[in-house]
Parts: C-alpha cells; sequence; structure tokens
C-alpha cells in the first residue's frame, strides 16, 4: 500500500512537470510566430484576482473556454439579432451572430498573425450583456433605467459580476478590454480617439469583425424576410463589395488585412477608401430601410413596451425578484444598499427573449379558470 500511494505520487509528479511544458512550450512558440504589433499570452496583464497558471492552456484559452462555458453564453441562441422570434431555422440569433463575429475576426488575425485565442475570446465575449430582444430592449433599458446603459458595459458587468453566482469569470486585462471597446452603435466604423481603440489590435480586429459579420447578415436576414429585396441594395454598395454575402465578406476582410500596414512595430486597422465608403453606405441603408423599417420598428415598439411593463411589475414587487434570480442562476450577492432598479436591470438584460415572454403572459395576461 504505501508503495502504491509513492508511485501513485510520482506519476501525478511527472504528469504535472509534462503538463506545465505543454503551456510553456505554446508560449515560446507563439513568440516565435505572433506578429510584433501582436499581444503574446506570457505578456498579459494578468487577472484582477490572482491565480495560479494553467499547466496545459494560456491564460486567453482559459478565457475563451470560460466565456463558452457560461450561463450567459448558452443564453445568447435564444436572443434576437435584429428579427423578434423569428420563425424561420435561419434567421441569425444573437448567438450565431457571436460566432460569426469570430470566424471573421480569427480570419483577420491569422491573417495578420496576431494572437487568435486572445481575438477569439474577445469576440465569443463581446455581447454576453446583450439584452433579450436585441437593441429595442437595450433602449428600453436606457429609457427605464439609466441612459448610461449600454451593452458593452453590461457584458463587462456579466464576466466581472454576473457569472458564477456572483464570483464572475475572472478574465484577463485584454479580454475585458476588448469587450467593452467592441461596441460602435452608428459611431465611426474605424475610431480616432484613442480611448475608444482597444488596448491589443486583437480588440480592434474585433470590433471590425462584429460591423462585418452584422452588415453582411443582417442584410441577408433582411432579404429573407421580404423586408427588402435585392434589387433595393444600391448598386454602389455591391459593385464595389460583391452581389453575395460570400463575395462582400470576402471583399471586406481581404480589404482589412491588406490596407493595414505595419511601421516598425505598430499597426492600425485601415479599410480602402472605396471599399469604406461601400460600407459606410450598406450600413446607412441598413439603418434606412431595415433597422428603421416600419415592420421591424412596431414590433421593437412592442418588445420596448413588454420590458418596460415588467421592470415596473418588480420596481412594485421586489419581493419577486429573488426567486427569479436564481431560477435564471443569477444568484448574485449584491451589495447591502444596492438600489433594486440595478439589479431589475441585471435580470432583465440576462434573460432571453422567450422568457420574457412567458413572464409577461404570466404577469399580465389573465389565466383560464375553466
Amino acid at each position: 500500500m504505501h508503495q502504491r500511494k509513492n508511485i501513485d505520487q510520482e506519476r501525478s509528479s511527472i504528469g504535472q512537470a509534462a503538463a506545465v511544458s505543454v503551456r510553456e512550450e505554446f508560449e515560446r512558440r507563439e513568440a516565435s510566430f505572433i506578429s510584433p504589433c501582436g499581444m503574446l499570452s506570457a505578456n498579459s496583464r494578468g487577472r484582477a484576482i490572482k491565480e495560479e497558471p494553467c499547466p496545459i492552456r494560456t491564460v486567453y484559452q482559459q478565457d475563451r473556454d470560460r466565456i463558452v462555458y457560461s450561463n450567459a453564453f448558452r443564453r445568447l441562441k435564444h436572443k434576437t439579432q435584429v428579427f423578434l422570434s423569428p420563425l424561420g431555422d435561419h434567421y441569425r440569433t444573437r448567438l450565431t451572430h457571436t460566432l460569426e463575429v469570430a470566424e471573421v475576426a480569427r480570419t483577420i488575425s491569422r491573417a495578420m498573425r496576431l494572437n487568435e485565442d486572445l481575438t477569439e475570446a474577445i469576440a465569443l465575449g463581446h455581447d454576453l450583456g446583450h439584452t433579450p430582444f436585441g437593441h429595442s430592449g437595450e433602449t428600453a433599458l436606457k429609457e427605464i433605467f439609466s441612459p448610461d446603459f449600454s451593452h458593452n458595459i453590461q457584458s463587462l458587468r456579466v464576466v466581472d459580476i454576473l457569472e458564477r453566482n456572483g464570483k464572475g469569470l475572472n478574465l484577463t486585462h485584454e479580454v475585458r478590454d476588448g469587450i467593452i471597446k467592441h461596441s460602435k452603435g452608428f459611431g465611426p466604423i474605424l475610431p480616432t480617439d484613442a480611448k475608444e481603440k482597444a488596448c491589443t489590435l486583437e480588440g480592434r480586429v474585433v470590433r471590425i469583425a462584429d460591423l462585418i459579420a452584422y452588415l453582411n447578415h443582417d442584410l441577408d436576414d433582411a432579404i429573407r424576410s421580404k423586408v427588402i429585396t435585392r434589387d433595393q441594395i444600391p448598386r454602389s454598395c455591391s459593385g464595389i463589395l460583391g452581389d453575395t454575402h460570400s463575395q462582400r465578406a470576402t471583399t471586406m476582410i481581404r480589404d482589412v488585412v491588406f490596407s493595414s500596414m505595419a511601421t516598425e512595430n505598430s499597426m492600425d486597422l485601415q479599410l480602402s477608401e472605396p471599399v469604406f465608403a461601400a460600407m459606410s453606405a450598406l450600413r446607412e441603408f441598413l439603418y434606412e430601410h431595415v433597422y428603421r423599417s416600419k415592420r421591424v420598428h412596431d414590433e421593437f415598439i412592442k418588445a420596448k413596451k413588454m420590458i418596460s411593463e415588467i421592470y415596473t411589475y418588480f420596481l412594485n414587487h421586489p419581493e419577486d425578484l429573488g426567486n427569479r434570480l436564481k431560477s435564471m442562476e443569477i444568484d448574485v450577492l449584491y451589495a447591502p444598499g444596492t438600489p433594486v432598479e440595478r439589479i431589475i436591470c441585471d435580470f432583465i438584460a440576462s434573460v432571453t427573449d422567450r422568457y420574457i415572454l412567458n413572464l409577461y403572459h404570466e404577469l399580465f395576461v389573465p389565466a383560464s379558470l375553466v
């Protein structure tokens, strides 16, 4: 028995030593193939709470895994991208949008010899705080909770506080920075203000990948839903970018890669003038004919109304909130004195479209007594 215990201890020691070399060897490999403009895993500024290094995975590989296994990530499959509760199987959700952003971002990062794991982690986490019903939900919380509410700030709150029963995911500084700076709304495609730029080139790649993804798939879904027709797409866009989803995405990705030139140890993302103009025109077209179209807008007004009424209900019935939070596994130990409005906002921003629909029916639609 004594001998067996010693053998098991020796095997464990050998296994740990071998495993440690896996991560360290990968970090050495990164240094040999990642561009001087990229972010090495070994150079991360680390986590807010110190941890022992994983013997196999780099810090960014760990971050990616923590995001994928989070509750917030799984809920994205039932959150709206543009079209609310679509009946067709092929419409994008917030989850499929996230996966498309990750794919575009990795393609660009690979071509530029950046850190693909860091890029992917940021991309997979960038929309974790997005509300149900897409931007109508975000607008509702801006109006009823705070004008400072935004899904990118809420995404950071998810990974820092709300996940793992209030413990958060304890992600690295670079991933957190990329998440909070990914969003542009209708702001500049390529920001010039240094405060708006992620601290890593990988984070900046995710910002442009987010735009590339939604310009293409939102256009695709709008045509599928017959909100617009292909003939309506401005020729100034299709003539430069292409006529199909594949052609447009390929043109945009290649243009970013070939227009962004490194100078010594620095690089910033660039687009050629024709492609930049075409992307800008396509975004304006989508805002005017899709996002603000009567058909989409009317549904968003209904969604905002539902969220507002549920928010008011919990203001008047805060005792009902605790059980709801536990059912969603958002059992956060809030600090004493935390405003109930903050807690309600966290709840509403976390739940899915179908959860809101069922909750609204439960709270406000009379039940049959028969």
